[in-house]
């Protein structure tokens, strides 16, 4: 037998990881892909100077060969900077130092002074800049996702329950073709298309003001995202529809389908009820790269169209080596990945009751 102290030094025991995983899983999960997530960011805005710091000149060279340029043909050469003027300008920016020296001023400009700093070339706030354009693309990228999951569900469930006709090996082909077919050329053909008969506007984005006439703006923004909207939405529901109905397809023929309809379940309840919970699986751990694969796929929509995206700002800061403006966007849109990766998981321990955090 154990003795009477046995149980209030168990509760008086030290404090272990183990015990505390037991007690809450979930917030141990949290906790430990928090801590993952920083140490990525951490590592990616170190590779992401490294990289800048390899490619040939920096911005301050930019704008000085741009001003010699500007001043060819005219006999006064005043406009030009000199080697003195270009050797302050880079010390003032901390572009004469190592990389990793410049990394650790950046994240104490951040962390400490609680600034992300002004952009190199148009001296605008960063945040500024990053907050308006990153609107623009959540907006977008969201209408196109809601579009994307219930066209790609409500299809996938249909073409599923016509598997052996005729309409069958047509859907194949066409999902398969969608999902082969180059984005970028397609949104290349669709914009010649809106050239070529004005039925849309080759810009994604309306010139009206959303203060004068905020309705007006909101159906001209709609009218001006439809084409866009066309190419993205072929681009990947190809995919989509392909994996949806592979999986309804799979479950279909489970041995538990079997069951249910020799005790005569009605067919719609056995697809809404019981198949399409099981196809959320799958859909959901292939979302969570959906949004890097919306953000990644905007980039040539917004440099295409002409639409004010973060897409299209990072390329533009990429080219001039506006570093302040390239790491922010690049640690902005890599937080909203890996958010959408956490918020994956945690969604598969809510329709699955199998997925729990614990070991037990």
């Amino acid at each position: 037998m154990s003795s009477p102290a046995a149980g209030p030094a168990r509760r008086g025991a030290p404090f272990s990881v183990a015990r505390l995983r037991e007690r809450h899983p979930l917030a141990t999960f949290l906790t430990g892909r928090f801590t993952t997530m920083v140490l990525m960011l951490f590592l990616l805005g170190f590779g992401v100077f490294g990289l800048m710091s390899l490619a040939p000149g920096d911005i301050v060279d930019n704008y000085a060969r741009s001003r010699i340029l500007q001043t060819q043909g005219f006999q006064s050469n005043t406009n030009t900077l000199t080697d003195e003027q270009i050797a302050e300008a880079k010390h003032r920016l901390w572009l004469d130092r190592p990389f990793y020296l410049q990394y650790l001023h950046w994240l104490h400009q951040i962390f400490v002074e609680h600034d992300l700093g002004r952009s190199l070339i148009s001296r605008a706030p960063v945040l500024y800049l990053v907050g308006t354009r990153m609107l623009n693309s959540i907006i977008l990228n969201l209408i196109e996702l809601v579009f994307l999951t219930v066209i790609s569900f409500g299809l996938g469930i249909y073409f599923s329950s016509k598997a052996g006709t005729r309409v069958d090996p047509v859907v194949a082909f066409v999902s398969l073709f969608l999902n082969a077919f180059p984005g970028i050329l397609l949104l290349i053909l669709l914009q010649m298309f809106a050239s070529a008969t004005g039925i849309f506007p080759v810009t994604a984005y309306p010139t009206e003001s959303y203060d004068g006439n905020p309705l007006g703006f909101t159906f001209s923004y709609l009218y001006h995202i439809v084409l866009p909207l066309i190419g993205a939405f072929l681009g990947s529901i190809g995919g989509s529809l392909r994996l949806i109905r592979a999986t309804m397809l799979d479950q279909l023929g489970q041995p538990y389908i079997t069951a249910l309809r020799s005790r005569g379940i009605n067919e719609r309840r056995i697809y809404f009820n019981h198949a399409f919970r099981n196809t959320m699986n799958p859909f959901i751990t292939g979302s969570s790269t959906l949004l890097a694969d919306l953000f990644s796929g905007s980039l040539f929509l917004e440099i295409i169209f002409s639409y004010p995206g973060i897409g299209r700002l990072m390329y533009e800061a990429v080219m001039q080596k506006d570093i302040n403006l390239v790491l922010t966007n690049i640690m902005f849109i890599s937080f909203l990945i890996l958010i959408g990766m956490l918020i994956s998981d945690v969604a598969l321990a809510l329709v699955d009751p199998r997925i729990r955090y614990s070991r037990a």
